[in-house]
C-alpha cells in the first residue's frame, strides 16, 4: 500500500471516528453511530469526486464504508472510557484533515493536472466531512472556532504540491505536507493560533453619504 493510499484509509478511519464521537456526545443508538461516522468518513472525498467528474471512491471500492462502520462499532462500545470526549473529536479531526488534504490535492491533480485545482480539491476534501458532521451532530461547527482551520488544510494541500514541483517522490511528499497541515492545526488547538478578526466601524447615516 502507498503512503497515498495509506492517508486515504487513514482519513476515512479517523473522520469516521469523529463522526462517532459526535453521536456518543448525543447519547444516539448504534444506526446513529453509523450514520455518523459514514457521513463524516467519506463525506469530503464524495464531495471531491463529484465536483471532478469521477466515479466515486467508495462505490468503486466499498471497503471504505466497511472501515467506517468498523470504526462506529469500535468507539459505540468505548467512547465512555474517554473523559473529554470533544477534545479528542478536535484533536482526530485535525488528523484526518491533514490526511485529506493532501489525499484530495493528489486527486484533483492527478484528474486536473491543474494546481489551483488541486489546492481545491484538498482543501473541500479536508473540511467538508466535518462540517457535515457538525451540522447533523449539533455540534458547534469547527469553521466557526477562532483557531485557524481551513488555512492548516491549505498548507497541507499546497505544500504536497511545492514538494511535487522540486521533484519529491509522492511519498515524501505526502508525509512532508501531512505534518505541515497537522503542525499547523496542532499549533492552532494547542497555542490558540488565530487570525486577526473583522472589527466593524459605525455605519454612516444615509445624509452622511455623498
Amino acid at each position: 500500500m502507498t503512503a497515498l493510499q495509506l492517508l486515504d484509509y487513514a482519513g476515512v478511519a479517523v473522520f469516521a471516528a469523529t463522526g462517532a464521537l459526535a453521536a456518543s456526545r448525543k447519547q444516539l443508538d448504534i444506526i446513529g453511530f453509523l450514520f455518523l461516522a459514514s457521513v463524516t468518513g467519506i463525506g469530503g472525498g464524495t464531495f471531491r469526486d463529484l465536483i471532478l467528474g469521477t466515479p466515486v471512491f467508495w462505490v468503486r471500492n466499498p471497503n471504505y464504508v466497511l472501515v467506517s462502520a468498523a470504526i462506529a462499532a469500535i468507539v459505540f462500545f468505548t467512547a465512555h472510557l474517554v473523559e473529554s470526549r470533544y477534545k479528542l473529536l478536535l484533536w482526530l479531526d485535525a488528523l484526518g484533515m491533514s490526511a485529506y488534504s493532501v489525499m484530495g490535492a493528489a486527486k484533483g491533480l492527478a484528474v486536473t493536472g491543474s494546481f489551483t485545482v488541486a489546492i481545491i480539491t484538498g482543501t473541500l476534501t479536508a473540511t467538508f466531512g466535518g462540517i457535515l458532521r457538525d451540522l447533523l451532530g449539533g455540534e458547534p461547527s469547527v469553521l466557526l472556532r477562532p483557531e485557524i482551520y481551513v488555512t492548516a488544510a491549505l498548507v497541507g494541500a499546497g505544500v504536497f504540491i511545492l514538494a511535487g514541483l522540486f521533484g519529491t517522490s509522492a511519498t515524501v511528499s505526502a508525509v512532508v505536507a501531512f505534518l505541515a497541515a497537522f503542525l499547523v492545526r496542532g499549533g492552532a488547538l494547542k497555542f490558540g493560533w488565530t487570525f486577526p478578526a473583522y472589527r466593524s466601524r459605525p455605519g454612516r447615516r444615509p445624509e452622511d453619504i455623498p
